[in-house]
């Protein structure tokens, strides 16, 4: 093991010193993190989720630490963001309403405030796919009345933390019309304002799952760049992209096969530079093998050549993920510490890249 893991440092060290000294510049990125997974399980890429599934992610409800797993990657890895997912049916009890569950939303609030207490910034992430129970919202499934009602009452909740962020929604995908979704977007933008959340950054995801590689050709860009804050303006409103480094791009395996950057990018940030825009990367990830050591680390050099318009990144997960699930950053508790996983150690954490301003 002891080899692997040596073997893997000087395998990111070197990709990053390679991506580097092709840059021009390179500043610290904003953000680094991780997502805390739970109260999501149970959901499935249709919308179709059901509460019973979920496994929060505290340990009053499960009996898992994700506050513990929050303080190690800020106090020993240098993070300082996380994602917190979560079903729409979790929060309003399995109704198809905007109206939220007292006592279910005061289960999810536990892991809000755990994750405020550490003083990181906090996404709330409605991880529905733009669905509910397999309809697309505002074509065909919820309206975009709902779906309003829904974020106001959130972010209604939030609207005085400034390091709250509300995520819209995680993965739209075959979505029929993208300029229709921009107008379900731009409801939930709106409400959030409306309902006193004037200031916190807000994140729009486009269709293909959200996808950094798709972003600008699935005609999102174009469609999310007209969402905009009642006042007109677009300030803190924050494109939402994921991008995993496997040969389908799915996530779903263990080794990577490239570092994303002519694909996905540096198309991406030409886009947002030419439109004055920033995005933030929400999910990212592979195995815990060197391939992905490797690879994830040429990214995340990358997108510190590209801080203006990249924000940051944050990885696909911790939480009530069991430690041996293929993408699994959960840090493992023995005895008096946390150990974490090999990708987290030798790639994703600040301490380890120095790319992040939480360490420099």
């Amino acid at each position: 093991m002891a080899i692997k893991i040596l073997h893997s440092f000087v395998a990111a060290t070197l990709s990053i010193t390679t991506v580097l000294a092709n840059a021009q510049t390179s500043t610290p990125l904003q953000f680094a993190g991780v997502n805390i997974a739970g109260f999501d399980f149970g959901c499935g890429t249709d919308g179709t989720c059901t509460s019973s599934g979920a496994i929060p992610p505290v340990s009053q409800l499960s009996g898992i630490d994700g506050l513990g797993q929050m303080q190690h990657f800020i106090n020993d890895n240098g993070y300082n963001v996380f994602r917190l997912p979560v079903g729409w049916q979790y929060l309003t009890r399995d109704q198809m309403t905007g109206v939220l569950d007292e006592t279910q939303f005061a289960n999810y609030n536990m892991l809000v405030s755990d994750c405020l207490s550490t003083g990181a910034y906090c996404v709330i992430d409605i991880h529905n796919y733009a669905r509910y129970n397999g309809q697309i919202i505002g074509q065909g499934g919820p309206s975009n009345e709902i779906f309003a009602e829904l974020w106001s009452n959130i972010a209604s909740y939030w609207k005085n933390e400034s390091k709250v962020i509300f995520g819209v929604m995680n993965e739209p995908h075959d979505i029929p019309s993208i300029t229709t979704w921009a107008e379900s977007v731009q409801s939930a933008v709106t409400a959030i304002r409306e309902a006193g959340a004037t200031t916190q950054m807000i994140l729009l995801p486009g269709t293909d799952y959200a996808s950094a590689k798709t972003f600008v050709s699935s005609g999102s860009a174009d469609a999310l760049s007209t969402v905009q804050n009642p006042d007109g303006t677009f300030t803190n409103l924050i494109m939402d992209v994921h991008k995993y480094l496997d040969s389908d791009s799915s996530g779903n395996g263990a080794e990577c096969v490239t570092n994303g950057i002519e694909e996905a990018w540096d198309p991406l940030a030409t886009w947002l530079r030419a439109n004055g825009r920033q995005a933030l990367n929400t999910e990212t990830g592979g195995g815990n093998v060197d391939s992905c050591v490797s690879y994830i680390s040429q990214q995340i050099a990358y997108q510190a050549q590209q801080s203006d318009v990249i924000l940051g990144y944050i990885g696909w997960s911790a939480g009530s993920f069991a430690t041996y699930y293929v993408l699994s950053q959960v840090p493992s508790y023995i005895g008096t510490g946390w150990n974490d996983t090999l990708l987290v150690s030798m790639a994703m954490s600040p301490k380890t890249n120095l790319l992040v301003v939480s360490v420099v």
